[in-house]
């Protein structure tokens, strides 16, 4: 990071490039994570120079997809804003896209290149929350999200289990699938789908289509193991269960981007591992934070995904046959 111009009211400025431009880092020194139980805090220093060290792992995951930005511009202890709306004074090589709402449109921020990541993490975006489609097929996820809540206080052991039982039952769907912690409680495990079909969604791959799988998947499991699984929405109606959730498979819903950082104490990533690290009793929901989680990035443990998600008829015809059985 290079120092430019700082001083008088608005404070430091410094310079920092990313990609093929030049992004400015307003008072780079303000503290957005205060020092907790192990003594560290980050900075918006710490923060760009994390977004910048990872970009080329996260921007694959994050390019041509409209996001929801999590900003808290006084730090994790201050006021939070939800902006899914792209600000009239973002720079114009931003990329945008225009989207349909219930009553009209929104402009959301898309995040394709270094620049835009460190702009973003310049504007205290701690969270990127990405949609399940990208721009131009927005009514065509090519993603499916499971996202496994554990109940508050059970320990994580849980949530490492049902990945597991859910990992064999899409295994058994021939679905791909990958894991990933969430920064916060639990996993989410991600399914690529191939994201194509008629405009008329008649072919079976629109958003309710796919949620609609996945809520038989998880019925599926909890049918199987009512005692330790449930897709309740209501917290009352949960127990001491592990609740399946499936409700961010769904227009204009999102789920957290991998390697975003969570607006939690210590900065905890939301990371992605391999199927064999669940195995790992020391995992947990915020194993890695932005002094590691990049390390983690450079082992690439999505790797064995395939390139193009895979449709959904075949699994829908073989989860059909699994809940008839």
């Amino acid at each position: 990071m290079s120092r430019g111009a700082g001083g008088g009211a608005g404070g430091e400025v410094r310079t920092v490039r990313a990609g093929r431009r030049t992004v400015e880092v307003h008072r780079p020194d303000k503290v957005l994570f205060p020092a907790g139980e192990d003594g560290k805090e980050y900075t918006k220093g710490d923060l760009v120079a994390y977004y910048r060290s990872v970009a080329a792992f996260m921007l694959p995951q994050l390019r041509g997809r409209p996001l929801m930005l999590e900003r808290h511009p006084d730090g994790i202890d201050g006021p939070r804003f939800m902006q899914k709306n792209t600000p009239a004074h973002y720079p114009e090589w931003i990329t945008r896209v225009e989207v349909a709402k219930e009553d009209g449109t929104v402009c959301h921020t898309v995040c394709d290149d270094s620049a835009t990541l460190a702009f973003l993490a310049d504007q205290a975006c701690l969270t990127l929350h990405r949609w399940l489609s990208r721009a131009g097929r927005v009514d065509r996820p090519d993603l499916m999200i499971f996202d496994l809540d554990p109940a508050d206080g059970a320990p994580f052991a849980a949530v490492r289990e049902a990945a597991g039982w859910l990992g064999e039952l899409l295994g058994e769907l021939r679905l791909p699938s990958a894991l990933m912690t969430t920064g916060s409680r639990g996993l989410h495990v991600v399914v690529p789908l191939d994201g194509s079909g008629r405009s008329d969604g008649s072919d079976g791959s629109g958003f309710d289509e796919v949620r609609g799988l996945a809520r038989d998947a998880a019925e599926l499991l909890v049918a199987e193991h009512p005692d330790r699984l449930t897709t309740a929405a209501r917290i009352k109606d949960r127990g001491d269960r592990l609740y399946l959730d499936v409700q961010r498979n769904a227009y204009a819903q999102t789920a957290v981007a991998p390697f975003t950082v969570r607006a939690r104490p210590g900065a905890p990533v939301a990371t992605p591992i391999t199927w064999e690290q669940l195995a790992d009793p020391e995992l947990g929901p915020r194993r890695w934070t932005i002094a590691d989680a990049v390390e983690q990035a450079r082992t690439r443990p999505w790797s064995q995904m395939p390139g193009r998600g895979r449709a959904l008829g075949p699994a829908r015809r073989r989860l059909a046959a699994l809940r008839g059985s």
